[in-house]
């Protein structure tokens, strides 16, 4: 979060950010914060007092239209559609998950339970990045050109963006389109949103409700791709 066009809003104060270690809301000697799971089972829990501590202390320090969001692989999945919502808010309080994940009980005192895709990470850590970075791209003044926001994928349209070329105009036998320097801005604007659908064809048919082709799959284990 130093780095970047989000690095440069917090340098700014256009937004804030804030790390917080459960440790800190535990009441035991040892600071302990995770347990065995009833009913067995391999690995450990994230418990639901310090948790729950941590919300409730963290949240009455902040005001505004606040959301709590848990990060899990057990919730529902992260869309761009969040980001521009989340945008809208005064704050985000993201709580990351570890080990084998929290105590059920954490549920009933967040907002949201998000996954940010069917794979598993160590800890919610890196979900909170990608999330404070996609929502972060929705406030006012920290991308200079907003335009460059509404046209990315999945912003307005379940698809994903079009292509895109720059200079040089030829690279190793592979031209920019035509119509690209054509200076024909309907035609322009036309070939962008008939490659945006055709790209998600290509790469996401599932955003069009269509099986993918596994066949290159396939092509590229047996090494002919």
């Amino acid at each position: 979060m130093s780095v970047g066009v989000l690095g440069q809003a917090i340098e700014n104060h256009i937004v804030e950010a804030h790390l917080h270690d459960l440790r800190d809301f535990t009441d035991d000697p040892h600071r302990v914060v995770d347990d065995r799971p009833y009913g067995g089972g391999p690995g450990m829990l994230l418990k639901v007092e310090p948790i729950v501590r941590g919300i409730e202390e963290i949240r009455s320090q902040m005001s505004g239209r606040v959301r709590t969001i848990l990060l899990s692989s057990q919730g529902r999945m992260f869309s761009q559609q969040d980001a521009i919502a989340w945008g809208e808010l005064d704050g985000l309080l993201l709580v990351c998950g570890r080990y084998e994940g929290v105590d059920e009980r954490v549920v009933a005192f967040v907002d949201d339970e998000i996954s940010i895709g069917d794979f598993v990470l160590t800890g919610g850590e890196l979900a909170a990045g990608v999330i404070i970075e996609t929502t972060a791209r929705m406030v006012s003044g920290i991308v200079g050109r907003f335009e460059s926001v509404t046209t990315d994928s999945f912003y307005e349209k379940r698809r994903l963006g079009p292509p895109q070329y720059t200079r040089p105009p030829e690279f190793r036998g592979m031209s920019v389109p035509d119509v690209l320097v054509s200076g024909d801005h309907a035609r322009i604007e036309r070939f962008r949103e008939e490659s945006a659908w055709e790209k998600t064809m290509h790469n996401r048919p599932d955003l069009l409700g269509l099986e993918p082709d596994r066949s290159h799959d396939l092509d590229r284990a047996n090494g002919d791709g």
